[in-house]
């Protein structure tokens, strides 16, 4: 497409997202992986929250949490997901639509044994998403799991990563007088031919 140049150029969305993150790094240090990630209940009610996202693969972009949290529960019941990066310094967004699979066993023990002994730890001890009694409650929790599960904890197997395969992204960069630049790409499937269009701001 001949007018998609500078930040919007590139034959492939996940590279072109890659670089908007870094970009971001160094202006958002603190928040330039996480990404509002929606999903739906039983009734077809939406859900939103920031996730973490840990890597943008070639084909996927990965993000870990409990299975058995709501979030994990409404992705199994449910595999497709909608996520929305914001970067307010760039005024840049990258919005994304796709399915999601479990990541592998492999991967996510990986991923599991980088994270500080406390986070492990954590796994062990929230009921995530369920009710809680009180702080002093989930506190009594983590000292049970630290007893139990010594200083290497092994992953529990009800937590893991996602990795969402997108079939839509848009990107989006703030215009003067809110002409705003997009582009969607949509795909039939993982693996088929992005088609890429310009929208109206």
């Amino acid at each position: 497409m001949s007018d998609r140049k500078g930040i919007f150029a590139g034959d492939d969305p996940f590279a072109i997202t890659r670089a908007w993150m870094a970009e971001a790094q160094d202006s958002e240090p603190g928040d330039s992986n996480a990404v509002a990630l929606a999903t739906v209940d039983e009734n077809g009610l939406p859900n939103l929250r920031t996730v973490l996202v840990k890597a943008i693969e070639d084909d996927a972009i990965v993000f870990f949490t409990n299975y058995e949290s709501r979030k994990g529960r409404e992705i199994e019941a449910q595999p497709k997901v909608a996520m929305n990066f914001h970067w307010k310094t760039l005024a840049r967004q990258v919005r994304i639509r796709g399915t999601v699979e479990r990541e592998s066993p492999e991967k996510s023990d990986a991923y599991y044994r980088s994270r500080p002994l406390g986070s492990r730890i954590g796994a062990w001890a929230s009921k995530q998403s369920r009710p809680l009694a009180s702080r002093a409650a989930l506190l009594a929790e983590v000292a049970k799991a630290q007893l139990a599960h010594g200083l290497n904890p092994a992953r529990p197997d009800y937590w893991g990563g996602y990795r969402v395969l997108p079939l839509e992204f848009e990107f989006w960069a703030a215009g003067e007088f809110r002409l705003h630049d997009r582009f969607r790409w949509r795909r039939a499937g993982p693996g088929a031919p992005w088609d890429i269009q310009r929208l109206n701001p």
